[in-house]
Order: C-alpha cells, then structure tokens, then sequence
C-alpha cells in the first residue's frame, strides 16, 4: 500500500453557508478567530495562509482545471502569498490534495453518521441519508468536482488516497449498520463489502448531483428517488446474499 500521508488531518466540521477568502466553500482545518482589538497571532497568520491555498487549489479546480494539472506557481499566485511560503504548509502538490481528501472525508462521515444515529427510525435512514448526503454536495461542490476527478484520473498516490478515504466510510457504516440490527446474520467481510458498494454508489452520483441545476426541483426530487432505489436495490441483494460455506484444505 501506498503510503500518503504525513500526518492526519482533523477539520472542524464544515458549514455549507461559510466562504473562504476566495469566495469558495471553506474546509477549515481549525477554528481561527481573529479579535477585532488585536492584531493576529503568528499561529493564526500561519492558518490563514494554509486556508488561502487550500482555497486557491479548490478555486482552480472549480474554474475546469484538473488537480494534477496545477503548479506551484499557479496555485500560490491564486492564493496571493509567494512560492516560498507554499513549503511551509505542504511539501508539495500531492500533500494539499491529501489534505483536502482528509478534511472532505472526515467532515463528510461525521455529517452522515448523524443521518445513521440510533434515534433515526429504521425506514427514514436511506432517504435521509441521500438528502443529507445531496445537500453536502451541493454546499461543496468544488470539493466533489476535486475528488472526481482525481479519483478516476489523478496520481497513483491521490487515488489511493481517495480509496483510502471508501474504505474509512465503509468501515464505519458497517459498523453503524451492525448497531441498527440490519444484515444481522451476514458475516463482518460480506457486511463490508456490501457498504463498499454503497460508498462508491454514493461517490459515482456526486457528479449527477452537480449536474443538476438548482432550479429544477423536479430534476433534483427525480434523483433523489433514483439513488433512493439504488440503494434500497444493493441492501435487497444484500438480504438475499447466502455465504458459501468455507472449502475444506486439499488432502
């Protein structure tokens, strides 16, 4: 396996209604408030300059170019700071696309976790999940179009990474569905593998999702219901999934 990562990020959790300094959807990896009365710490400078080139990436990418097409130079002129400060933050490119693949994925579970929480009645968890899932992706759309591209066309280490991140949210789905009492016989690998289909269902509709305009809500409801079927269709096939039993070692 690939290693990626040079450190795990930890976001505070993302709200759909606030803006970077670019005038793109923020990923905070950390809370920074600056007090009107006093100038900013070094600590809080040093945020402010990683956000903008985060910023800077994700505004790229949202204006049609592709992550792996970017340079250095691009990305810290869009951001307004010099190149020379770029390393202070990343080592390279490959690290801030780690990064912002950490921040999306760690964020994103946690807002569904929510949707999958013990109080949720069984029948509302698939369409309110979806709906959560939708309105996520809408709020954060660059971060998808981001995620999309690197995770069919990127580098060797990006995709893993993203890969990486599937595998995260099908553990813990796994784990939330064992909770609920769902596929209660199924062994813990069938379990997984079933979530791994759900989590790539999810990952290949954000691009549909895009697609749709937001003035069509009839466009949108149809959507919803669509990937609704889709995944109430794995979940069927997932009761109906009857092991084999285990092949006894040749002689």
């Amino acid at each position: 396996m690939l290693e990626y990562r040079c450190r795990r990020y930890t976001p505070a959790l993302i709200h759909p209604a606030a803006s970077g300094p670019l005038g793109v959807t923020r990923l905070s990896t950390a809370k920074v408030s600056l007090r009107s009365d006093a100038p900013p710490t070094r600590i809080e400078r040093k945020e402010l300059t990683r956000q903008r080139l985060i910023d800077a990436a994700l505004s790229l990418v949202g204006q049609g170019s592709s992550f792996s097409s970017l340079s250095l130079r691009e990305v810290t002129r869009t951001a307004g700071v010099v190149p020379a400060a770029f390393y202070r933050h990343f080592r390279d490119l490959d690290e801030l696309g780690f990064a912002l693949v950490d921040i999306a994925g760690v964020t994103l579970r946690r807002v569904l976790r929510e949707a999958r929480r013990n109080d949720t009645p069984l029948r509302a968890i698939m369409p309110s999940s979806v709906r959560i899932y939708m309105r996520y992706v809408h709020a954060h759309g660059q971060v998808f179009r981001f995620i999309a591209g690197e995770r069919g066309g990127g580098s060797p280490a990006m995709r893993q990474a993203i890969r990486n991140e599937e595998r995260h949210f099908a553990s813990e789905m796994a784990h939330d569905l064992r909770a609920l009492g769902m596929l209660p016989a199924m062994t813990s690998s069938s379990l997984h593998m079933v979530c791994e289909v759900v989590v790539a269902t999810m990952f290949n509709a954000a691009s549909d999702i895009l697609d749709v305009p937001k003035d069509q809500p009839t466009a949108e409801r149809e959507l919803i219901e669509n990937f609704v079927r889709q995944l109430r269709l794995i979940l069927l096939g997932a009761a109906a999934w009857r092991e084999r039993p285990a092949k006894a070692p040749a002689a």
